[in-house]
């Protein structure tokens, strides 16, 4: 199992950023997927999320309505689309998937909010 986001980087408040999370050694459309970010000097928190067969979202409370989490089976691939950011939203984002009991990361990719 592998996971390996790209998409990040810097953004002035009230932009977008589309993030990538390419995955391999399993089908993304057979399992629950999820994006989480951690802050400097913060817990890691879950982001969004999306079920395995019906694509059932759900999001934090402080992204709902401005991210949106969505899948491609066919390019095996986890999005997370982000508009209206805010310099809260700076962070580290993180791809997850549970395989077997086990939690797999990426490696993360930086978004950062400021002007």
């Amino acid at each position: 199992v592998q996971l390996v986001e790209s998409g990040g980087g810097l953004v002035q408040p009230g932009g977008s950023l589309r993030l990538s999370c390419a995955a391999s050694g399993f089908a993304v459309s057979r399992y629950a997927m999820n994006w989480y970010r951690q802050a400097p000097g913060k817990e890691r928190e879950l982001v969004a999320g999306i079920t395995r067969g019906v694509g059932t979202t759900n999001y934090a409370d402080d992204v709902e309505g401005r991210f949106t989490i969505s899948i491609n089976n066919a390019k095996n691939t986890v999005y997370l689309r982000m508009n209206s950011l805010k310099p809260e939203d700076t962070a580290v984002y993180y791809c997850n998937v549970c395989v077997l009991s086990r939690n797999y990361w990426g490696q993360g990719t930086q978004v950062t909010v400021s002007s």
